[in-house]
């Protein structure tokens, strides 16, 4: 059994999401202690305890210390079995971080799935649905199997209450190379907004115009159901040739719209500058599928303590290194190689 501190490294959700996956994909069993040691409320929370819930039910596995505020379990894989599933945070957890811990194991089934996952689809600490759709998948597109996600209603924090709808057709992973990007073809900006003040969204999209240059067309707001609400995100969008990069920030109490606007704005400046193809959120969801293909290669920036503790997990199972490598101009190069 194959034991892992999950306060180890970023001490978050993101070691325990990893380690799921990679369970149920070896049939390895696995024992996690320290269950997000590092945040200032460790144990499992509910959109963990789903994605749990939900590895058990794709992958007829069987789990001990499924409880929220659980700081250990021990998770023993059985045999993934693709199918239709439907599953429900029950709050504003992100289903893009349950869908994390999914999507994987059935890329590798032996037939097509369906997932209809209920919960936050635009909150904070998780990426949106608009980067899992044109950031993340396009990519793993190309590495052979075939993805298609679609945002049935957007769900906010606190209320939750979004779905999503995927659906995977799998294939071999094989290697690819990421190292340019390609000329810039667009820049954009969004602001949702919904059961809140409109001024909220234009005093955002103001912000980013000034900051970034941006001229009427490509700039958007729009007004979602106010009984979506309340919420609201902002998403700046760069498309290049082959990658697009989405930032996106979100509407908090007590925050201004203007510091949301700028925040959003030095990351993807940051970016940018950098001529890195992948960012730092879309490099910790590519070292699953590009250690899984035994190959491949990316350049990106400084890799972040999520893409570390990822890259010691990878190694636990499967023996792999996702190695950053430095470059001369400030980007790195990832690569995978075996260990032995």
């Amino acid at each position: 059994m194959i034991t892992i501190d999950g306060s180890a490294g970023e001490g978050g959700g993101q070691i325990l999401r990893y380690a799921c996956a990679l369970s149920l994909i070896t049939g390895q069993p696995m024992r996690v202690t320290g269950i997000r040691g590092g945040r200032p409320k460790p144990g499992l929370m509910r959109q963990h305890l789903t994605s749990l819930e939900a590895a058990c039910t794709i992958g007829t596995a069987t789990c001990e210390g499924l409880a929220v505020g659980s700081t250990e379990i021990i998770f023993h894989p059985g045999k993934i079995v693709p199918g239709e599933y439907h599953f429900a945070v029950g709050t504003a957890g992100s289903t893009g971080l349950v869908l994390q811990t999914l999507l994987m194991p059935l890329l590798l089934a032996d037939k097509p799935s369906r997932l209809v996952l209920e919960g936050g689809t635009h909150a904070l600490a998780a990426p949106p649905f608009d980067f899992t759709a044109r950031t993340l998948i396009p990519i793993l597109n190309r590495m052979g199997p075939q993805i298609d996600a679609r945002l049935v209603r957007p769900g906010f924090y606190p209320r939750g209450g979004g779905q999503i709808e995927v659906s995977v057709t799998p294939a071999p992973l094989r290697p690819v190379s990421h190292c340019e990007r390609g000329a810039l073809q667009a820049l954009s900006a969004k602001a949702l907004y919904a059961g809140i003040p409109a001024d909220i969204a234009v005093r955002e999209i103001r912000c980013v115009r000034s900051q970034m240059g941006l001229d009427e067309q490509q700039v958007q707001i729009e007004e979602l159901p106010p009984d979506q609400g309340p919420g609201n995100a902002l998403l700046l969008e760069a498309r290049f040739d082959q990658v697009t990069e989405i930032v996106a920030g979100f509407g908090q109490l007590g925050v201004p719209a203007e510091q949301i606007a700028k925040t959003a704005v030095a990351r993807m400046q940051g970016y940018l500058t950098s001529n890195a193809v992948v960012g730092p959120y879309l490099a910790d969801q590519l070292l699953l599928p590009f250690a899984l293909a035994n190959g491949g290669s990316f350049t990106t920036v400084k890799p972040s303590a999520h893409s570390l503790s990822a890259a010691v997990i990878i190694r636990q199972f499967l023996g792999r290194d996702c190695r950053f490598v430095p470059q001369s101009d400030g980007r790195h190069l990832m690569t995978v190689a075996s260990t032995s």
